[in-house]
């Protein structure tokens, strides 16, 4: 593990903020450094944690039925999941995080966006089409739809660990078509 002092970007107190990162190994994700900042002064706490081997970029798909909803999956920072039937499409961002669920908590996260998209959301027609989105996502739980998940990740770390998924390696064109979350700059 290691310790050290910074500056404080919220406050900006002088080596008020404490840095420490330490790596481990992790099944499925490989090598990872976790990092926790917090602040003395002002109370301002982050912590991330950041995959640092890079595998082959995958792309896992798996028809979702009653009987594999307990399917395990991994699913890193860099990900992107899709149902198409449903038109449910989540891209990674800069505050992406992985989780490690099933099939069933993945499409559990999908139907909590969308209701809450449906609280805030004053146009009727995006409201009835919120509740169209809701109504399929509940007969592809209880089996009476069929719908298709794909995790596609250009790092490798996702995973869909059930004998009905199918995977291979991601294409050049379908990496560069993938938002991997990170922030990069260039001259």
């Amino acid at each position: 593990m290691n310790k050290m002092m910074a500056d404080c970007p919220v406050c900006n107190s002088k080596g008020a903020m404490e840095v420490t990162t330490k790596t481990e190994t992790i099944p499925y994700f490989g090598e990872i450094m976790e990092s926790t900042v917090k602040c003395s002064k002002c109370g301002y706490k982050h912590s991330d944690t950041i995959c640092l081997d890079q595998k082959e970029p995958v792309r896992y798909t798996m028809t979702i039925t009653k009987d594999n909803l307990n399917a395990r999956v991994v699913k890193s920072q860099s990900a992107t999941v899709t149902i198409p039937e449903l038109g449910l499409k989540v891209e990674p961002g800069p505050k992406s995080q992985g989780y490690v669920s099933n099939i069933e908590g993945l499409i559990n996260r999908f139907e909590n966006a969308v209701i809450t998209a449906l609280k805030w959301a004053e146009d009727e027609t995006i409201k009835e089409n919120a509740l169209k989105i809701l109504e399929e996502i509940e007969n592809v739980k209880s089996g009476e739809k069929n719908a298709t998940v794909v995790i596609e990740d250009p790092f490798g770390h996702s995973i869909i660990a059930h004998n009905d998924a199918a995977h291979r390696k991601l294409t050049e064109d379908e990496i560069k078509n993938l938002k991997t979350g990170f922030t990069t700059f260039e001259k």
